[in-house]
């Protein structure tokens, strides 16, 4: 199911890994039984940190870019996949909208479209890409370095469907995060698969609500395999709205970061780790302008936070200086160190999903990031995971150490966790779920 690939971390497999390797027939009977009753998300992709005491996911996205730093190798993956999922959801299926991010203008952006028309049409799929940006007025063609062209066309609206001239889909990818909230042209669709739903954008989700549901999961995965959750699941807390121009919501940001860096430094004494232990605080919708803020003590509380706050606050209200500053929901997540190194830069893997499938993934590097900070930022590059030469996987049983290394399973493993936690999570958001009393 998952591919044997090189790691840029060929260290010693750890105890963690181990009991996963052993455990590999009862996990993968585990996670059939849960999608027997749960439904994956179409397409997802994990964040996930290494830090040899610990793996954890740290971020997930429902609606992934980056497609095209997947290899050449991984392509068939995805391409089973496609099948599969579209398969299940509209057999019949034959022409696929997919609506991108607006103002895709982005050359890496549009590689990414061009990756995922790529995998559709070998799923057998008739593809066009269709834009609700409103600059976006007529036929507009984009060529690639690598001499491809890619094209998107002004979305259509009639009463009941979304097309585009001349081309009637059955489904609709979207590949737009909707942190800008759900646009109105994409509402009130029945006739037609959207794909996801629009309650998996960050106008409805909250990255509190999916730690929530991680840490149950995680917890049942613990008990499966015997070890503790905590080694799999990064601790978090939530903070109300505060508006962060105010001395006061600084306090009380102090005191939720304060406990939980308590709760952390007790699991560290417990488990002997020497580092000092760090939480990391962001918005709890999508990004909202503020930047990931690495916290070690309470007291120090850097300058940056509020600055980071007032940003956000601004860039929520623009156009709108009357109604002041806007209140930020944060979440406070518990630090995740990483080993992971890649040409000497800092590294952390993200592993893609599509539908219950691991299909790929990449290094996300950062030469100029330390090993506590967010990689996610300007200046990052992108190492693909590649195949090794070997297709052995590390054999159960065996001492920690003594097989080949493949930490691309552990990956996937922990990606499958997220992805599952996700997948309830749309389900207790889903706004018209049934209801059975």
């Amino acid at each position: 199911m998952v591919p044997h690939l090189v790691t840029a971390l060929n260290g010693p497999i750890n105890e963690l890994e181990q009991r996963v390797l052993d455990a590999m027939s009862s996990i993968e009977r585990w996670f059939r039984l849960e999608w027997m009753e749960h439904t994956p998300p179409f397409y997802s992709s994990v964040d996930v940190r290494n830090a040899g005491f610990k793996l954890a996911p740290i971020d997930t996205n429902l609606y992934p870019g980056g497609w095209q730093y997947l290899t050449h190798q991984m392509l068939p993956l995805a391409v089973q996949a496609a099948m599969a999922a579209i398969e299940k959801i509209c057999p019949e299926a034959k022409n696929l909208l997919v609506i991108p991010e607006n103002r895709a203008r982005d050359t890496a952006y549009l590689d990414n479209l061009a990756q995922l028309r790529r995998v559709f049409q070998m799923a057998g799929l008739n593809v066009r890409l269709g834009s609700i940006d409103p600059e976006i007025k007529k036929t507009t063609r984009f060529e690639l370095p690598s001499g491809e062209v890619v094209v998107l066309e002004p979305v259509v609206r009639t009463r009941r469907r979304l097309g585009l001239k001349d081309f009637d889909p059955c489904t609709i990818l979207v590949n737009n995060d909707l942190s800008a909230g759900v646009p109105g042209i994409l509402e009130d669709i029945h006739e037609q698969y959207l794909l996801p739903p629009l309650h998996a954008g960050w106008s409805t989700r909250r990255k509190s609500k999916h730690s929530q549901l991680y840490e149950e999961v995680s917890k049942r995965f613990g008990k499966l395999i015997g070890v503790d959750p905590w080694l799999i699941n990064p601790l978090f807390g939530k903070c109300g709205a505060l508006d962060l121009s105010q001395a006061g919501a600084v306090d009380e940001l102090s005191a939720h970061v304060d406990g939980l860096l308590t709760k952390i430094r007790r699991k560290y004494k417990e488990y002997g780790i020497k580092e000092k232990p760090f939480v990391v605080v962001k918005a709890d919708n999508s990004s909202q302008g503020m930047g990931i803020v690495s916290v070690r003590d309470a007291k120090d509380l850097p300058a940056q936070i509020v600055q980071a706050g007032r940003y956000a606050a601004q860039t929520a209200t623009k156009g709108k200086p009357k109604d002041g500053p806007a209140p930020i929901e944060l979440l406070i997540q518990e630090g995740v160190l990483t080993q992971e190194r890649v040409n000497n830069g800092v590294a952390e893997p993200v592993v893609y999903m599509m539908d219950r499938y691991v299909v790929g993934g990449f290094y996300r590097v950062h030469a100029e990031r330390g090993v506590d900070q967010n990689l996610n930022a300007p200046g990052s590059t992108f190492v693909p995971l590649a195949f090794s030469e070997s297709m052995h996987l590390p054999q159960p049983g065996m001492k920690p150490g003594a097989s080949v290394p493949n930490r691309f399973y552990m990956y996937g493993v922990v990606g499958r966790l997220a992805m599952l936690s996700a997948s309830y999570e749309l389900e207790a958001t889903d706004p018209n779920a049934e209801v059975y009393k």
